[in-house]
């Protein structure tokens, strides 16, 4: 074996085997992947080896669509023989809102050019005569959905890496990593050591085991999964057809041709997980968990009232095996926060359809920096310190159990809850606060200020939060509002050179000492990869404020970009600091009295910091907020947060000051068009795409991403930034009820020219908004769209931004 290799990946099932495949394709054929046991052990094995394309995000979209045309190409090497079986699958629908679900996803879908269709009862048997239509609304066509073996598709994928001149040596555990003094990592071996430039851990169910040998906890568990195998069919073994995938996501379980007799495969509410310590034994690789059909029992009984010849025959095996779930089910795909050049690529519940996009995705990351398409969703830092192994445990077994759920705009699960609180978080709850976590913080949402509010139950449609929410926002607009921000991740950097390497980082100026600047930090292509807020403290201190969830990519961004042997020093002090919000036109009489500082707005000026005393309490006082109106954000030390709300609570008590919550700064960000990071940004789109001319500078002399930016100037662009107005619905309450979501493609002429990425009702304009991109020809003010809204057509028009308050007079007051 040798002694050194530029890339080792650590585990040989369908991820590991995909990342050495998509590697060697671009030309890295130093790599090496070590296997402790024979390639495919673990969960790869024996899975069901589905394949869909069916996702509520666009970019898990690109990805599984991505593998399944992989697949087709590597099926044409007569070498490596796949059973590879594109079948399409039929998604059944025994509710409105699960059609609901269909509409939107195939539009999505549709407009990426992936054919999906809409069946009514009588298309559904034409495709699968064995299936009941009882309490069916209709159902869902995934043309490109079916089966494939996971060994050979392993073995293919292994084959082609060999011939490229990788390397895989099986039987081989590693036992230690490590980083060298020169930065390289040693991976240890019970038969040999490796040093290596970068680490892809693809270690499976092991993957957590395999992290915590850099002393890095991944937070991961894993679950049992079961599906039985029947003997053959009579039915099936007279056609020459293989049927269609069927899953029945109300009663959740997928059921699929297996030769001539088929699997089921129950995702059930007795959900179990195994080995919740983290601590999975040393041989345990080709094992199975020992059956327990009686879980399942609920769940065969639909699917024989679903497909009769099911229950007409026996069960030939029941395999009850080993998958690895992260708590939102996701994988990890990208770099480990802490340790330069290790990434993760493990977590995956959905393996054998996500292998063939999430090796090439982490093959972009080690030799581009970054993938084509941005997926922070499975980005390994999305969850920071708070995600410990009893919070993975809890979450996973609530969404195995809820696998097949609908992917509601707005929803808010309690397992695992709570883990990082304010404050004030008793106080808001007494006044009936409902909690959403952002960031691991939890943060009210909106204020039930009735004991009976009605039915909380996640919708499409506008919730019962919808009026209280109405109430907040117009209370902001017309008197003043407070919101506990807390879990906003916090940075000082200062230190001789802070300024000079702040700006080569920015796409805009640096602000000026006392004053606070919106920033983008670009990738080399140009992307909006950070959106922080700065603060100069002094000529050489600043503090950068981001979102909760990004407290670790920003982090790390930063740390990667210190200039060697520099005197600047970056210290996290999130958790030192809360953040209360006072927000509306009444805000200043509230904070004028508790201060001596002259709160005026020629004193105290719009995009300006001041370290004063409130009732006594020190605060950094940035005047700014994310709602539009005059207001300012209150950052205190943790240890005096709750003295100050109740200060505030106190002081404008004579001037209807109240809570509000997420729900509601939603609703005027909307209302702003302000964007939101990784909703509205992402690294696909630069500032310019996404209509932030003015926070970039292109005279500077340099900054990461001029280049790039540069060359878009003077180029036509695909689509750019907009905001819309939504018509009111005609053809239902329903509609008119319902706000543009996420992925909602926007037609012109009924040609598609665009799509949503975040949506809403704006309660101070009394409209529904939505954000999105457009190519730039139907961008123009007052131009006509039709958007579907779950397949129904929304009438709306394009606006100039920040349809509320467009001058920003109540900013500027």
């Amino acid at each position: 074996m040798k002694s050194q290799a530029r890339v080792v990946i650590i585990g040989g099932g369908v991820a590991g085997t995909s990342a050495l495949y998509h590697l060697a394709e671009r030309g890295w054929t130093d790599c090496m992947l070590l296997e402790m046991d024979e390639l495919t052990s673990g969960s790869t094995w024996h899975a069901a080896g589905n394949i869909p394309t069916f996702s509520s995000s666009r970019n898990m979209i690109k990805l599984q669509h991505y593998g399944t045309q992989l697949y087709s190409k590597l099926c044409d090497n007569p070498d490596y023989p796949i059973n590879y079986h594109k079948t399409g699958s039929i998604r059944l629908a025994q509710t409105r809102q699960r059609m609901e679900e269909f509409q939107h996803v195939s539009a999505m879908a549709n407009a990426m050019g992936l054919d999906y269709e809409i069946l009514d009862d009588q298309a559904m048997k034409q495709r699968h005569p064995f299936l009941e239509g009882h309490d069916l609304l209709g159902a869902l066509w995934d043309p490109h959905d079916g089966d494939i073996d996971p060994s050979q598709l392993t073995q293919a994928y292994a084959s082609h890496a060999r011939k490229a001149g990788a390397t895989i040596h099986r039987f081989t555990k590693v036992t230690g990593i490590s980083r060298t003094s020169s930065g390289e990592w040693s991976v240890q071996t019970d038969k040999g050591d490796v040093l290596a430039e970068y680490v892809i851990n693809a270690g499976g169910y092991r993957g957590a085991e395999v992290s915590q040998l850099s002393e890095k906890f991944l937070p991961m568990v894993t679950m049992e999964h079961q599906y039985l195998i029947t003997e053959s069919i009579p039915e099936l073994a007279a056609i020459d057809q293989r049927l269609p995938l069927v899953r029945d996501p109300d009663d959740s379980y997928y059921l699929r041709q297996e030769k001539s007799g088929l699997i089921l495969g129950p995702y059930e509410m007795k959900a179990t997980a195994r080995w919740k310590d983290g601590k999975i034994p040393d041989k345990f690789a080709y094992e199975l968990f020992a059956n327990d059909l009686d879980r399942l029992e609920w769940y065969i009984e639909k699917a024989c009232e679903r497909m009769p010849i099911l229950g007409s025959v026996g069960v030939q095996r029941v395999i009850n095996g080993p998958i690895p779930y992260s708590p939102d089910g996701a994988p990890y795909i990208g770099p480990t926060f802490g340790l330069p050049n290790f990434f993760q690529m493990n977590g995956f519940s959905f393996g054998i359809c996500q292998s063939g996009g999430a090796g090439k995705c982490i093959a972009e990351w080690i030799i581009d920096g970054k993938p084509e398409w941005d997926l922070w969703s499975l980005d390994p830092r999305r969850y920071t310190d708070y995600a410990d192994q009893k919070y993975v445990v809890d979450r996973a077994i609530e969404l195995y159990q809820h696998e097949y759920a609908i992917n509601f705009p707005v929803e808010e699960r309690p397992a695992g809850r709570p883990r990082k609180v304010s404050p004030s978080y008793d106080r808001l709850a007494a006044k009936g606060a409902r909690f959403g976590a952002r960031g691991g913080w939890e943060r009210a949402v909106w204020f039930a200020r009735k004991p009976n509010v009605g039915d909380e139950s996640p919708s499409y449609q506008r919730g019962v939060w919808f009026e209280a929410v109405a109430e907040e926002c117009l209370n902001v607009r017309d008197n003043v509002g407070l919101l506990d921000l807390g879990g906003f991740s916090k940075f000082e950097v200062q230190g001789e050179g802070t300024s000079a390497w702040l700006d080569t980082l920015i796409a805009g100026k640096l602000p000026t000492v006392g004053r606070v600047s919106l920033s983008y930090f670009c990738a080399d292509n140009g992307g909006v990869w950070s959106e922080m807020t700065l603060t100069r403290l002094a000529d050489e201190h600043y503090m950068l404020i981001c979102g909760a969830a990004a407290k670790w990519h920003d982090y790390q961004w930063l740390d990667e970009h210190l200039p060697t042997d520099s005197a600047i020093e970056l210290v996290d002090v999130s958790d030192d600091y809360g953040t209360l919000v006072v927000a509306g036109p009444r805000a200043r009489e509230v904070l004028q009295p508790m201060t001596q500082t002259d709160m005026s707005h020629a004193s105290f000026r719009w995009l300006s910091c001041q370290t004063i005393q409130l009732a006594g309490i020190e605060v950094r006082a940035l005047r700014v907020n994310y709602v539009g109106e005059l207001g300012w954000e209150l950052h205190v030390k943790m240890e005096n947060q709750l003295a100050l709300y109740d200060a505030l609570m106190e002081a404008g008590s004579a001037f209807d000051l109240q809570d509000f919550g997420m729900y509601a700064m939603e609703s005027m960000r909307l209302e702003k068009s302000y964007r939101a990071w990784k909703v509205d940004l992402d690294h696909e789109y630069s500032p310019l795409r996404s209509g932030l001319d003015r926070f970039v500078d292109l005279n500077k002399p340099a900054f990461k991403g001029r280049d790039a930016l540069l060359a878009e100037v003077s180029s036509d662009l695909p689509d750019i930034f907009v905001t819309l107005l939504l018509d009111a619905g005609e053809e239902s309450s329903i509609i008119e009820n319902t706000d543009a979501l996420y992925g909602c493609p926007i037609l012109v002429d009924a040609d598609i020219v665009g799509y949503t990425t975040s949506g809403g009702y704006g309660h101070r304009i009394s409209s529904s908004i939505a954000l999105g991109y457009v190519k730039p020809e139907f961008a123009l003010d007052g131009t006509q769209v039709e958007i579907n809204v779950l397949g129904h057509l929304r009438k709306g028009r394009v606006v100039a931004e920040s349809p509320y308050d467009p001058e920003n007079k109540a900013l500027r007051s």
